[in-house]
């Protein structure tokens, strides 16, 4: 992990990872918990995860609630996606605050997402992978969303596949924040 960049939601980076190449193809490091020491950016990994989609789905906007909330390090490994965010949390400076952040190629970026941040991306190419470290184990009745197209953000899709879950969340403005 070589750089932290600030974002315009207050605590999102978007982190420039270590990434080398030669002949035999490529090595990139997409997580050094001493870089996250020295950044002051809390992360202990719990769990870790991956999933490939199709051109046009949307996945999000997720989260999990206290007291099983927890910091995420997202990366696309490859495909491209634009990654989106929207702050949660309700005494934050950017609450209510949506950006996306394009993710994949030949970019070699990851995304730290703090507690309070609700999450999703965007697909671009088909077959695209997208690795979760999460910093708390998946938990089910903490595992909450807000539907995709509830708040201020200009998504490039327009007609996505979405799962029956994520067309069933709450509107940004019908939820109640815990955070």
């Amino acid at each position: 992990m070589k750089n932290k960049i600030a974002t315009e939601i207050a605590g999102v980076f978007k982190i420039e990872l270590f990434h080398v190449g030669d002949d035999r193809g490529s090595f990139t490091k997409v997580f050094h918990g001493p870089s996250m020491k020295d950044w002051e950016l809390p992360f202990e990994l719990a769990e870790s995860y991956f999933s490939v989609s199709q051109k046009g789905v949307v996945r999000g906007m997720h989260f999990q609630i206290p007291p099983e909330d927890h910091e995420k390090i997202v990366y696309c490994n490859t495909g491209k996606l634009n990654d989106v965010l929207l702050d949660i949390r309700e005494d934050s400076p950017t609450f209510g605050k949506s950006i996306s952040l394009p993710l994949g190629g030949s970019d070699r970026y990851a995304v730290y997402v703090p507690k309070g941040i609700a999450h999703g991306f965007e697909v671009l190419e088909d077959n695209t992978m997208m690795t979760y470290l999460v910093s708390s184990a998946h938990a089910p009745e903490c595992d909450k969303g807000i539907l995709w197209n509830s708040f201020n953000h200009d998504w490039e899709t327009q007609n996505p596949t979405l799962s029956q879950r994520d067309q069933e969340f709450p509107s940004f403005e019908n939820f109640k924040t815990p955070f």
